[in-house]
């Protein structure tokens, strides 16, 4: 009996034997299999291994690779934890197990199997590649870094390892670093498409846009159907003003992946700026439906209800996203919203720009500048920082100043910050004595550039509105620094002096909650005498009814104003409205104004809306208008110039904010002071009164142009000393400062 058992226990261990020297040579097989891509046939083989070995590590870690190629993620993770229980101390199980962890976004389970990988093999440089991917992936970029170093440290030409470091110190906004890394990986594959794209990120966000477009090119002639390359590529062309190009790559990325959320984020943007505000709603909503916590879904957002006019709901939009995160470019575009919102006075508007400088200023050095000539009456160099050198309402506002400065005087340094040029830009070249190109700059750069140019005085011309470098006057890198001209309502930066405005637009019951001294110019802003326009009749006298017109931003046309004007046409027995902008192009901005005065029972015929045109139609247009209706509470600045030069008064109302006082400004500035209003009553008797007195405004309308030329407002010399006056005096005021605290020049 014994020897019976025995001889069973001898026939099972050779047969066991056989059949592992059998699954030896089939394991051979099935891994060259693998190896070639040849998954079918190598789970065949694993399989027929395991049928006859159930428990051969070798067969069950094969089989599990295999099962994952075919897309079988569960099975495949069953099989690889088999094949770790067979042989827990297999690094190279530990991290194949990991990587499929990783593609599930099983991140802790992933990270501790490639550590435990690490442990066995610490020299295991695809374990170390692998954890790092993986801590940039929970949001650990230095630790991420940390170990792609050690894997580059072993393989110094590991040219995935020093790609993915790259993105790591991406994401730190180490943008040289990151750069250098792209270059390496690059130096060792000179067609590795995700360095290549990295490269492409990196130089957009160095402005170096040139070696982008290039990298980017490389990146798409290698993998032309990469949605990742295509949305990059329209950011570029984005950022270069390219909008219709930048709308193609985002179109053509979300073809290929239609949730992409770069894609669908430039797609929003751009369509911004194209004026299509339905398309950038519908690409917010699908970015929301993915992360209902994006701050950018949200603040984007906030912008296509700004486009329609509703601004409660824009700040409601962004007060969301400020709620998930207190960014302070999301508090400064509120700032900007709050002058559109009837209920935010100055004491709101004021109390949030200061909150804003004191989030800016408290993580913003300040420069420590170098002692200076301290000659009240030498030549002074003056600074202009803006990102509106070129077709732009701030740019109509600084240009004639610019032209009639005294150079003998004053040294004018133009600092441009946007890439858009055109006429205008070049009006402004010609006018300055020094040029510099700053829309590549980054913040401590231009400081760089305008503490090396030694600028006496900086003037901030954007204020809190888009391409605004207000974190460059953070640093302080002139000793005076001004806001004027474009978006003159206070900055709440203590590092900026002075803002120049006028006696209506910041009353003295104000002007101790504004950050800045105010400095009284004749009026806000001046523009060129418009001569070229030939004088119009009055258009009632033809038509046999009044025409009002708005030729302002719609985002500027509140309920309040609507409410208003309606009731004004009521009154004004068939009367009609011509509103003018460009984004009445856009059909659901239209609908939405027209819809907005149906429900005060104005019919669609009485209101003629027109979108975009050259301006000299643009002004042409005026020609159409008896009487224009300044919108509130955000006034017109620009247009409230060009109807008074086209012989059209304004009404205009005086509101309780910087932004809602403009147009009163202007219009009392030029002697129409009755044209100017205390209250939504007095506004729409005075749109009546003189609807009613053809022979009055006929008269105006041939008197205002000389009238504008009589003032110290409109006539652009006598406006350009003022300003000069004011400079001379700050720098005279500081001088004196100086010298009584010891400053030595």
């Amino acid at each position: 009996m014994q020897s019976s058992v025995g001889a069973r226990a001898f026939q099972n261990a050779r047969l066991q034997k056989k059949l592992k020297k059998q699954a030896d040579a089939v394991i051979s097989a099935a891994a060259s299999a693998y190896g070639q891509g040849r998954y079918a046939e190598s789970e065949a083989l694993c399989r027929q291994i395991l049928q006859a070995v159930p428990d051969h590590f070798d067969a069950t870690h094969v089989l599990g690779l295999s099962v994952q190629q075919g897309g079988r993620l569960d099975e495949a993770q069953q099989l690889l934890e088999r094949a770790i229980a067979i042989d827990p101390r297999s690094h190279e199980a530990q991290s194949n197990l990991a990587a499929l962890y990783f593609v599930l976004q099983k991140l802790e389970a992933a990270r501790a199997c490639q550590e435990k990988a690490i442990a066995l093999k610490p020299n295991f440089t695809p374990a170390l590649a692998g954890l790092g991917n993986t801590l940039l992936q929970m949001n650990l970029p230095e630790q991420a870094i940390e170990v792609y170093d050690r894997a580059i440290k072993l393989k110094p030409d590991y040219a995935d390892a020093l790609c993915n470091r790259g993105v790591a110190e991406l994401a730190l906004f180490r943008f040289d670093r990151a750069r250098e890394s792209f270059d390496r990986a690059l130096l060792f594959q000179p067609r590795h498409v995700e360095a290549l794209i990295g490269k492409g990120v990196v130089s957009i966000e160095l402005k170096r846009y040139d070696e982008a477009e290039a990298a980017l090119a490389a990146a798409f002639a290698i993998k032309p159907d990469s949605a990742k390359i295509l949305a990059q590529r329209g950011r570029l062309n984005s950022a270069l003003s390219r909008l219709e190009q930048a709308a193609a790559d985002f179109d053509a990325a979300l073809a290929l992946s239609p949730r992409f959320e770069m894609a669908l984020r430039g797609k929003a943007e751009v369509s911004l700026s194209l004026g299509n505000t339905a398309q950038a709603i519908l690409a917010c909503t699908t970015l929301l439906e993915q992360n209902p916590r994006s701050t950018i879904a949200l603040a984007l957002l906030s912008s296509c209800f700004a486009n329609q006019g509703e601004i409660a709901s824009a700040i409601e939009h962004l007060d969301a996203a400020l709620a998930i995160s207190p960014d302070p470019d999301l508090m400064a575009r509120k700032i900007y919203y709050l002058d559109f919102l009837p209920d935010a006075d100055f004491t709101i508007q004021q109390a949030t720009r200061k909150s804003w400088g004191e989030a800016i200023g408290a993580r913003v050095p300040q420069r420590k500048l170098a002692g200076r000539q301290l000659d009240p009456d030498r030549r002074i160099v003056i600074g202009y920082v803006s990102a509106e050198f070129w077709y732009h309402s701030a740019a109509f506002g600084l240009l004639p100043v610019l032209r009639h400065h005294d150079h003998a005087s004053f040294e004018v340094v133009c600092y441009s910050c946007s890439p858009t040029r055109d006429a205008i830009t070049a009006e402004f070249k010609s006018a300055a004595d020094g040029w510099v190109d700053a829309w590549q700059m980054f913040d401590d750069e231009l400081a760089d550039r305008i503490e090396a140019d030694k600028v006496d005085i900086l003037i901030d011309v954007s204020g809190h509105s888009s391409g605004n470098r207000l974190q460059v006057f953070a640093r302080k890198p002139a000793p005076i620094q001004v806001t004027g001209f474009g978006h003159a309502t206070g900055t709440g930066l203590r590092t900026m002096d002075y803002v120049l405005a006028d006696p209506v637009f910041i009353p003295q019951s104000a002007r101790h909650l504004l950050a800045e001294k105010v400095y009284d110019l004749p009026c806000l802003i001046t523009i060129d005498p418009i001569l070229d326009v030939p004088p119009s009749e009055l258009p009632m006298l033809r038509n046999g009814y009044v025409t009002f017109g708005v030729f302002n931003r719609v985002n500027k046309i509140s309920d309040e104003a609507i409410r208003v004007w309606s009731n004004v046409m009521r009154e004004v027995a068939g009367s009609k409205i011509i509103i003018k902008h460009t984004l009445l192009d856009d059909p659901l901005v239209r609908d939405g104004l027209l819809a907005r005065f149906v429900a005060h029972g104005i019919a669609e015929e009485r209101i003629t809306c027109l979108g975009s045109s050259e301006r000299a139609d643009h002004l042409r247009a005026f020609a159409l208008v008896d009487i224009s209706l300044d919108p509130f509470p955000q006034n017109g600045g620009v247009s409230t110039w060009e109807s008074l030069y086209a012989g059209v008064p304004v009404v205009a109302k005086l509101g309780h904010g910087a932004s809602s006082r403009a147009g009163g400004s202007i219009v009392a500035a030029v002697g129409l002071d009755d044209w100017v209003a205390e209250d939504d009553e007095g506004y729409a008797a005075i749109a009546c009164r003189f609807a009613a007195q053809p022979a009055h405004l006929a008269k105006l309308r041939a008197e205002l142009p000389a009238r504008i030329a009589a003032s110290a407002a409109g006539n652009v010399e006598t406006y350009t000393r003022r300003v000069e006056e004011g400079y001379r005096k700050f720098w005279r005021d500081y001088c004196a400062a100086a010298s009584e605290s010891g400053e030595v020049a």
